[in-house]
């Protein structure tokens, strides 16, 4: 019986605690082994996520066929829950709406509402009842949701503890000109539906991240959405843009993770997927990244992958600088059915970039099938084709790259309001 409660000790703290990132303390140490051994095991086999993501694309393709659901798009997550004119009533459903790698992630679905009704951020190690701080760190299953239209100024990091659901359909939430999201070795996160930008460096000072924790933050580097050594997110349906790092960064063995309807716009380094060419941890990575659209003002890492396996499928490329895609350390990268717009720039149509310094890199498995290449744009291919690294670099069937428009047309956060199909 002492053993049995210590395992069940063992595995809250591994789900349910985040920590701070003081990168010398033995209890980060002990979460970072936690959350490893945690995320090792947390994708589903790839081929079967696939397969039920087919069916629900199949679904909602059977759906429009009726004409009562006439607003639907073909987007299968949209497909899922928009057409219900009472979606407020019925917010949860959302959580039975991801696909892909991160399809799993149930976010607050078993816990309370949780209504934000002040936007202010004083005190980030006694944050106040009603604030967005106060809401995502308790520990507990959250779906938060906000009282009405606010812009909210974070003087650190919004360290999120696990099983909790921003979901700010309805209004307009801003998280901008301060410090903004991060997940850190915790599980279940669903963030939907806010404008998030501006987002700057901000540390050295102390922050709360649950309610029994707080500790010494180190400077942090002004991501939109950082997750370190997190497993099962979706992050779906938001606007980022103009950070001071990235927008959206997973590295440290974070894996199940679906990136979907998001608009990314005015921004450099976009996304970066694995933390370093020598932390082979992130050979665990799984990502899917479906229905965005990289809009205008972009330059690089769209995404940046290192050692994982990332599913790039259906996703509207209109803008980039320097290139679209990119990757070292072997990643095995699968883009399908997604349209690339290249630039005017002659010496800038290339979608792809390896990042290496020897002929290593003709062996990484980097394939595209489907896509629509437009204005000049090309992908440069590698690999053996191996079926096995595509299987576990695959979460769906991609649908054909002439309907990505309708497919991202509503790319971003949505204008939702009470009574209407959002």
């Amino acid at each position: 019986m002492l053993r049995f409660l210590a395992l069940c000790s063992l595995i809250v703290v591994a789900i349910g605690v985040s920590v701070n990132a003081v990168s010398s303390g033995e209890d980060e140490h002990e979460l970072q082994r936690l959350s490893m051994k945690r995320n090792e095991s947390a994708v589903d086999d790839p081929k079967m996520v696939a397969s039920l993501v087919d069916m629900r694309i199949g679904n909602s393709t059977e759906r429009r066929k009726l004409g009562f659901f006439s607003c639907g798009t073909g987007n299968p997550i949209d497909d899922c829950w928009r057409c219900d004119k009472n979606w407020q009533r019925h917010r949860k459903r959302l959580a039975e709406c991801a696909i892909g790698f991160g399809r799993n992630a149930v976010g607050g679905r078993d816990g309370r509402y949780y209504i934000v009704t002040d936007p202010s951020d004083e005190d980030a190690v006694n944050p106040r009842p009603g604030t967005l701080r106060h809401a995502v760190i308790q520990d507990k299953p959250l779906w938060i949701v906000f009282k009405r239209d606010m812009v909210i100024t974070l003087k650190q990091e919004l360290i999120m503890n696990s099983f909790k659901t921003i979901d700010a359909r309805g209004v307009n939430v801003h998280i901008a000109n301060g410090a903004c999201i991060t997940i850190q070795y915790v599980t279940n996160i669903i963030i939907h539906g806010l404008h998030i930008h501006d987002c700057k460096p901000t540390g050295n000072a102390m922050v709360r991240s649950s309610p029994s924790h707080y500790g010494w933050r180190t400077m942090a580097d002004g991501d939109a959405i950082s997750i370190f050594g997190g497993s099962h997110i979706w992050i779906d349906h938001n606007s980022l843009s103009n950070c001071a790092d990235g927008l959206i960064d997973a590295i440290m063995g974070s894996t199940a993770i679906t990136i979907s309807n998001n608009l990314f716009t005015h921004h450099n380094e976009v996304m970066l997927l694995g933390h370093s060419d020598s932390y082979t941890r992130d050979k665990v990575m799984q990502v899917t990244v479906a229905y965005n659209h990289f809009g205008e003002g972009l330059v690089q890492r769209m995404p940046r992958c290192r050692h994982g396996y990332f599913h790039v499928v259906n996703n509207d490329y209109t803008h980039w600088e320097m290139y679209a895609i990119g990757g070292s350390a072997n990643p095995t990268i699968n883009s399908e059915g997604n349209r690339y717009l290249a630039p005017v720039d002659p010496n800038a149509k290339e979608v792809t970039k390896r990042v290496v310094t020897s002929d290593i890199s003709k062996q990484w498995n980097w394939r595209s099938n489907g896509d629509l290449m437009l204005n000049g744009a090309y992908f440069t291919p590698s690999g053996a084709d191996a079926g096995a690294s595509y299987a576990k670099a695959s979460s769906l069937s991609a649908q054909s790259s002439s309907v990505v428009a309708t497919l991202t047309y509503h790319a971003g956060a949505l204008s939702c309001r009470r009574g209407r199909q959002c």
